[in-house]
């Protein structure tokens, strides 16, 4: 029976087509090039490389590369004013209200963001608590430590906490910890993806009933 909901934040509640992860990917490509004093091109390849082994592009700078100045990092890639594409969302609130059970946040991005990004949505309420890329010392999803610091905040089992969420590692990271897990693909990309998935948010109603 699920008695508590854990979403990821980016592509999940909000449209992929709002192009906010584009934007975060180009942010952390021109830093990579800069930082390892690489062309565009060859950054990209470089993280395509090596980003398979960890969750974030910040945890292999500071795994590989010797990276420690994490606070302008953040501060580069989730500026000012990043979220200014969004706005108020009256039918995502009265979705997530429609459905009693209590929410929270796990994602790989800092506080600062999930806190934009919530906000331009006016649904920050609707969250308690927000676990960022900090609360997971650095080394976020689909690491094992991430999903379980998380719920042990929540005194909440994985097998009684769906996590819904846009990555289908992610959502395999939390499925081998015995979570229940869901797939949102909103593009219908990933059709060979072996366990559930939807195309939209709202049918999360139909998956719990």
């Amino acid at each position: 029976m699920i008695k508590q909901l854990l979403f990821d934040l980016d592509n999940t509640l909000y449209s992929a087509g709002y192009g906010l992860e584009e934007k975060v990917s180009r942010r952390v490509v021109e830093f990579i090039a800069r930082y390892l004093g690489l062309s565009p091109e060859e950054a990209v390849l470089r993280r395509r490389e090596r980003i398979s082994r960890y969750g974030t592009t910040l945890e292999w700078l500071m795994a590989e590369e010797g990276f420690t100045d994490i606070e302008t990092y953040f501060a580069e890639i989730h500026p000012e004013g990043e979220a200014d594409a969004l706005g108020a969302d009256p039918a995502l609130r009265e979705f997530l209200e429609g459905i009693k059970l209590p929410k929270a946040i796990l994602t790989n991005s800092p506080m600062e963001h999930a806190v934009r990004v919530l906000d331009r949505l006016q649904i920050r309420d609707l969250f308690p608590r927000i676990f960022d890329i900090r609360w997971n010392r650095l080394k976020g999803k689909p690491r094992a430590a991430s999903f379980y610091l998380a719920l042990d905040a929540l005194e909440a089992a994985p097998e009684n906490t769906l996590f819904i969420d846009d990555y289908p590692k992610y959502v395999t990271g939390y499925l081998a910890i015995g979570g229940k897990g869901l797939l949102l693909d909103e593009g219908d990309i990933h059709r060979d993806f072996p366990h559930q998935r939807i195309r939209e948010l709202k049918e999360l109603a139909a998956f719990l009933a």
